[in-house]
């Protein structure tokens, strides 16, 4: 019997193991795949590269007014950046990569007892999937509400393996405080108050998706992740490797954002660009894959506490600019995404 389409992106339909489609060694991809829609052009230039910033030189005052200028270019002008010192340990991150490899390799039926059930979006499968008729990505997914700890759904939580939800909630709280960091100075940057910032990141919500790329005998047909902005606040992501897949857009140009060891990718959202009220870009992103190595990562969403609105800093309009977007409260913005039509552009939506 064929399920009914999914009335919002709140949920998602269950769809096929993109990992178990390359365990079949196809030569060709299945139709629903195929995405000959996109734009699979080369990335531009290759010496062009993602902004790379030092938190060490961030918060030493002798190196800390040129590393900040750096860090508002690269909100300005990229929207996304790498980050070199941020205080995780080494050991901290291995541990979190090789949990999530070894959940991947896990045989499927083990991880289905993880899987996402109608009405949720966590747990194991694929996201946004609203209809029989949909175009896929090719990846595999589990998508876990982490902090704060009412917020947990431990159902969707995988027990196997066994470090698994030891490892995860420890990773989650080293991804607050790495966002707390960041958010102080990327305020900073546009002359804000930035206590106030690090307050509502410390008392907000955090959300990681773990994603499995697999090897595709068609990698130029298909999409790992279709091209989107994020709506959280900022996002971190941590390669699982050194296979690049991750795309940003710049300046009408995809740029491959080559794994830099011990590094982790910081990418703008809407709430961030929407606080900045349009001085900083959530920039336009995407994954794709290779036909010979499979790629994972781990993306966090960070967002400000639920209790706080969102919209242009009082700061920035009381300085003379035009608010270009709406005030919204936290339950008005996610209604506002998850109820869109998905080609509608949603931070077009919050426009004034």
């Amino acid at each position: 019997m064929a399920l009914a389409p999914s009335e919002s992106l709140e949920w998602s339909l269950p769809v096929a193991s993109v990992q178990e489609l390359a365990i079949q060694k196809l030569d060709k991809v299945p139709l629903r795949y195929v995405r000959d829609d996109l734009d699979q052009t080369t990335p531009s230039n290759p010496s062009l590269r993602v902004p790379l910033i030092d938190m060490n030189k961030l918060v030493n005052p002798e190196f800390r007014e040129k590393e900040l200028q750096k860090l508002r270019f690269a909100c300005q002008e990229w929207g996304v950046f790498q980050i070199i010192n941020h205080g995780v340990f080494d050991e901290s991150l291995s541990k979190m990569r090789e949990q999530v490899q070894e959940f991947f390799d896990l045989p499927l039926q083990e991880k289905k007892r993880w899987a996402q059930k109608p009405g949720s979006l966590e747990g194991y499968g694929q996201a946004f999937v609203t209809s029989e008729e949909q175009k896929l990505e090719w990846n595999d997914m589990i998508f876990l509400k982490t902090l704060p700890l009412q917020d947990r759904s431990l159902n969707f939580w995988p027990k196997n393996p066994q470090e698994f939800r030891k490892t995860l909630e420890s990773y989650s709280e080293d991804m607050r405080n790495v966002a707390v960091s960041i958010v102080r100075f990327i305020t900073m940057g546009l002359g804000l108050e930035a206590q106030n910032f690090c307050d509502t990141f410390k008392e907000g919500t955090y959300e990681i998706r773990m994603n499995c790329y697999p090897p595709c005998p068609e990698p130029e047909r298909v999409i790992g992740l279709n091209p989107h902005a994020d709506i959280s606040g900022i996002t971190l992501l941590l390669e699982c490797g050194d296979t690049p897949g991750l795309q940003v857009l710049k300046d009408e140009h995809w740029v491959n954002v080559e794994p830099v060891n011990g590094a982790i990718v910081v990418n703008l959202g809407h709430i961030m660009e929407i606080i900045s009220n349009g001085n900083y870009k959530a920039p336009d992103h995407r994954a794709v894959v290779n036909n010979s190595k499979q790629r994972m990562s781990i993306v966090t969403f960070c967002y400000p506490n639920p209790s706080v609105d969102i919209g242009p800093a009082e700061m920035l309009i009381k300085s003379g600019s035009p608010p270009v977007y709406k005030t919204l409260t936290n339950a008005e913005y996610f209604h506002s995404f998850f109820n869109r039509k998905l080609e509608v552009s949603f931070i077009d939506s919050l426009k004034i």
